[in-house]
């Protein structure tokens, strides 16, 4: 009688070893792969691309198409927009982003122009849709480090297919800060009008 009640207990601590290892790995897990909070420069000042950004936020998608632009836009492809959830709720509450935040701009080409204006013709109708990945633009918020440019600095990792590069140099003030200043100085340098769910200053409510 003995001897089974010993088989007993061991077997029972066996299965709650096991169960207490699959109940906290899978945290365990998402913990490694939580974001890096701010931006991450090297020596030199140049800003490393995170590798994450696709888990953030997707804010919006701005597309000027070569077709409706004699063929000649500024900014053809697909702007697709990745923000922290944390910056994300620190803009809806307060109407400004915090110090660090990290905004991912990647491109996507339109796919498959066929007709003039650029459009195609898929199940779902005739629009424009998303192609392939064709280059990514970073801003950084840092009030003291990018003084100069409304305390935006802005970076770019190559408009190209991947892969990209994996650091980059600020990029001058004529080639992006300046338009912003221009343009969306008085919403944090950010273009918040293409970006619906950042025009309602309300927190989104925290359902479990």
């Amino acid at each position: 009688m003995q001897k089974y009640l010993v088989l007993i207990v061991f077997a029972v601590g066996v299965v709650a070893a096991s169960w207490m290892s699959f109940g906290t790995e899978p945290v365990m897990g998402q913990m490694s792969q939580m974001s890096t909070p701010t931006a991450v420069f090297d020596s030199q000042g140049r800003l490393k691309l995170p590798t994450d950004y696709r888990n953030w936020v997707f804010v919006g998608a701005p597309l000027t198409p070569n077709g409706l632009n004699g063929g000649n836009a500024g900014f053809p492809e697909y702007h697709n927009v990745y923000i922290q959830e944390k910056n994300v709720d620190a803009y809806l509450k307060n109407g400004s982003f915090p110090e660090g935040t990290v905004i991912i701009k990647e491109l996507t080409r339109v796919l498959n122009p066929t007709f003039p204006d650029g459009s195609t013709t898929e199940p779902s109708g005739r629009g424009y849709f998303n192609g392939e990945f064709n280059g990514i633009d970073c801003t950084v918020k840092d009030s003291k480090k990018f003084a100069a440019t409304n305390g935006w600095g802005f970076f770019t990792f190559g408009h190209h297919p991947e892969p990209y590069d994996g650091i980059a140099a600020e990029a001058p003030a004529t080639q992006c800060a300046s338009c912003h200043q221009a343009n969306v100085a008085k919403t944090d340098m950010t273009w918040i009008q293409f970006y619906p769910m950042l025009l309602n200053k309300e927190p989104k409510p925290n359902v479990k």
